[in-house]
């Protein structure tokens, strides 16, 4: 089976958000942490969507979307830094997505160019 790269970095990435959720629930934190997690374990659900896609159109449809939760994941966790909520260092998450975020951008854009 050929290697999937954002397959397994969004795979990843969810699984390091659902151990920053749990920190999170227990310091308190109960509104940010939940859209936290939806956006972040939604990029990966796109993702494996998009393998399946059924054109090119809907591949990018599937991976724009993916690059939209990984925005909004950013947008969180910049938040939760900023905000000192719960302080924490959250510079390995905001890493890991701008690496998804550029992947995913593209990927984006060379399937277009295709």
């Amino acid at each position: 089976m050929k290697q999937n790269i954002i397959y397994d970095k969004s795979f990843d990435f969810s699984l390091s958000i659902i151990e920053l959720y749990k920190i999170l629930l227990s310091n308190k934190e109960y509104i940010i942490s939940k859209q936290l997690l939806r956006s972040a374990t939604s990029i990966g659900a796109n993702v494996s969507e998009s393998t399946d896609a059924q054109s090119r159109k809907d591949f990018i449809s599937k991976l724009s979307i993916s690059s939209k939760e990984a925005r909004e994941t950013k947008y969180w966790l910049l938040l939760l830094q900023k905000s000192k909520l719960v302080n924490l260092d959250y510079s390995k998450y905001i890493s890991d997505i701008e690496e998804i975020i550029r992947i995913l951008s593209s990927i984006i854009n060379t399937t277009k160019e295709k």
